[in-house]
C-alpha cells in the first residue's frame, strides 16, 4: 500500500532540511496566510500552524499536509521574525542574558481532512551580549528571517548558553512530534 502524498506547508529551508532527515518524500507548498494574531505565544503557534495547514489542505484534498510555526517568547510575549535590523537588535537586547521559550506548533492534516496538532516547547538561555556584538550579528543578515532574531544552528548558536528541550523544535520542526503526527496520518517513519 502506498503512503499518501505529503505536502510541507512551509517555505522554510530549515524545515525542509529537517523533514528530509525522516527519509520520506514530500512536496513543498508555501502557505500564504495572515500571520498576525493577538494571542500569547503558545496559543499563537497552535493557531498559525493550523491556518497554514488548512490553506494547503484546501489546495490538496486527500493528501497529508504538514505545517509548523515557531515563535520565541519571553514571559509569553511572542517574538516573531524581525521586520528590520533595528527590531532584530531590540529583540536580542531584550533576550540577552535571559532564559526564554521557543514554541513550535505542528499541525498535520490526514487524507480524510482531520487535523492533528501539538506544540513542542523548549527553553533557551543566552549568554550576556554587548550591544556591539548584537549589532555585528545582525549585520550578518542571519537574524532577519528567524523568530526571535537568531538561529541556534547558525552563528547565533555561539550566544546560546543552554538548551532544555528539542533542538529540532528550536530550529523549526520538532522531529519527535512530527513523527507522531505523521503516524496519525498514515505515514510511517523508518518502517519497511
Amino acid at each position: 500500500m502506498n503512503s499518501p502524498v505529503l505536502y510541507l506547508a512551509s517555505a522554510s529551508p530549515r524545515r525542509r532540511e529537517l523533514l528530509r532527515l525522516l527519509g520520506i518524500p514530500f512536496a513543498v507548498e508555501s502557505a500564504e496566510v495572515d500571520e498576525h494574531t493577538s494571542l500569547g505565544a503558545l496559543d499563537a503557534v497552535s493557531e498559525l500552524c493550523r491556518r497554514k495547514a488548512a490553506f494547503c489542505a484546501s489546495r490538496h484534498p486527500g493528501s497529508v499536509i504538514l505545517a509548523a510555526d515557531t515563535l520565541v517568547a519571553l514571559h509569553d510575549r511572542p517574538f516573531g521574525k524581525p521586520s528590520d535590523p533595528e527590531e532584530a537588535v531590540s529583540m536580542l537586547l531584550e533576550l540577552q542574558g535571559k532564559c526564554h521559550q521557543v514554541h513550535t506548533g505542528v499541525c498535520a492534516v490526514d487524507p480524510q481532512g482531520h487535523f492533528h496538532q501539538g506544540v513542542d516547547s523548549s527553553h533557551v538561555t543566552f549568554y550576556p551580549m554587548s550591544e556591539a556584538e548584537i549589532r555585528a550579528y545582525v549585520r550578518t543578515g542571519e537574524p532577519m528571517d528567524k523568530a526571535g532574531a537568531y538561529a541556534l544552528q547558525g552563528i547565533g548558536g555561539m550566544f546560546v548558553k543552554s538548551v532544555s528541550g528539542t533542538p529540532s523544535g528550536i530550529i523549526g520542526l520538532p522531529l519527535p512530534l512530527t513523527r507522531t503526527l505523521l503516524g496519525m496520518c498514515g505515514i510511517s517513519i523508518l518502517n519497511s
